[in-house]
This record gives C-alpha cells, structure tokens and sequence, in this order.
C-alpha cells in the first residue's frame, strides 16, 4: 500500500499534534480559528486555500465572521493519514502568519436514538418529514441530512413498546477524556445517572422530568 494512503490511529498522531491547534478524533483532524473580523477569516482561508493546492490535498473549511473551522480527512483513504498531518502543520503556520488563534473548542456530535419495534415502518416518516436521506446497510439504516447540518436518526430495535419512558432520546458525542467530566457537570446541574454499566463507552442520564441524553464516548 502507498504509504500516503495508510491511515493514521490517534496514538501515531499524538506526538505530532501535541500542543498544536488540531485534534483527532474519529477519522478526522479539526481545529477551529477566531480573527479579527471577516476579511482576516477570508485572507486565512485563501492563504490555506492556495497551499492546499499546491500539495493536491484539500481540507473541508466552514468560514464564518470572524471563524475559519478545518476538518482534514483522507476520503481515499478512510481517515487521517500523513497527508492531512502535512497539511494540518501547514494550516498552523499560516493562521500564525495571519494572526488567527486557535479556539481549541472540541467538536460536538449528536444523533437522536428512536425506540421502535418495526423501524422500516418508521423510518418513512422521520425521511420524508425532515427530507433526510437514507444511510447504512439494509439491516442497520440510519438518515443522515444531505446539507450535512442536523443530527443523524438511527433507531433502537425494541421486542415490545416502550411505555414507560420516552422513545426518543439523544446521544452526545465527547473526546472520551471528557467523559467523566461531562457527566459529573450534567448531574451537577441536576441530572440523574440511570446507568454506567456501559462505560466508558456511554453513560445514560436523565432530566428532572426523565428525559434521557446519553454521553458517548468519541475515540480520541
């Protein structure tokens, strides 16, 4: 295999992003810029634009007033590999040059879980309803939002209806080192921990009045 394209585990990238403006979780190298105003995010963004480029690799950029947020990934290759660590060093030395500063804000993720005993029955509505598009293998479909913005649907197989709580809840992504953190911040504020019999992969909570979030862990 060509070198360029192996992909990369968190562990092997750790060394060189420590300290730096990105992180790696999932596949995936992020890191998230503030500047002084909008010309300075644009200027940023071609500066990157223009390097990227010339290596024939190419990072997916969300700009904003003031904001420049990069994600890296090899789509060829199905995770991060050495090219977007080349890239991602880059990306540091030109924000440096055009006086843009990390954020070091940690990407977020959320999906809604739906409990159903006959999912294929379901499912139509929730696409149709909010013009999602089906994702995954026969036996385990998810929707996903073609614009790429709102939370994915998957859904809980379940031999009975579940009646006595709610059948919807959601599941929070977080880099698994803040997991502990997260739910210790949740329960502070007045959540109640109905399981961690899962952990540290997810834990389950619940709101004063039952409504459930799972905190999931996302490898990092």
């Amino acid at each position: 295999m060509d070198a360029s394209r192996q992909t990369l585990t968190p562990s092997q990238t750790r060394s060189v992003l420590s300290g730096g403006d990105f992180l790696h979780l999932e596949g995936t190298l992020y890191a998230t810029y503030r500047t002084s105003d909008f010309a300075a995010a644009l200027r940023l963004v071609d500066a990157v634009g223009a390097d990227a480029e010339a290596q024939g690799h190419h990072p997916d950029v969300k700009l904003g007033y003031g904001t420049v947020e990069f994600q890296l990934t090899s789509h060829d290759a199905g995770g991060v590999t050495e090219r977007d660590l080349r890239l991602a060093l880059r990306i540091q030395e030109l924000a440096a040059e055009q006086d843009a500063h990390p954020t070091h804000l940690v990407p977020s993720r959320t999906d809604i879980a739906i409990d159903c005993t006959d999912a294929d029955a379901v499912r139509p509505f929730w696409r149709v309803g909010l013009g999602y598009l089906e994702s995954g293998p026969a036996d385990d479909i998810e929707l996903r939002d073609p614009r790429g913005v709102g939370p994915k649907l998957w859904f809980q197989h379940m031999e009975l209806p579940r009646t006595e709580r709610n059948r919807i809840h959601l599941d929070v992504y977080v880099p698994v080192a803040d997991c502990e953190e997260r739910v210790a911040d949740i329960i502070e504020v007045g959540g109640v921990l109905l399981t961690d019999e899962h952990a540290p992969d997810w834990w389950v909570l619940a709101d004063p009045e039952g409504n459930e979030l799972c905190v999931c862990s996302w490898d990092a």
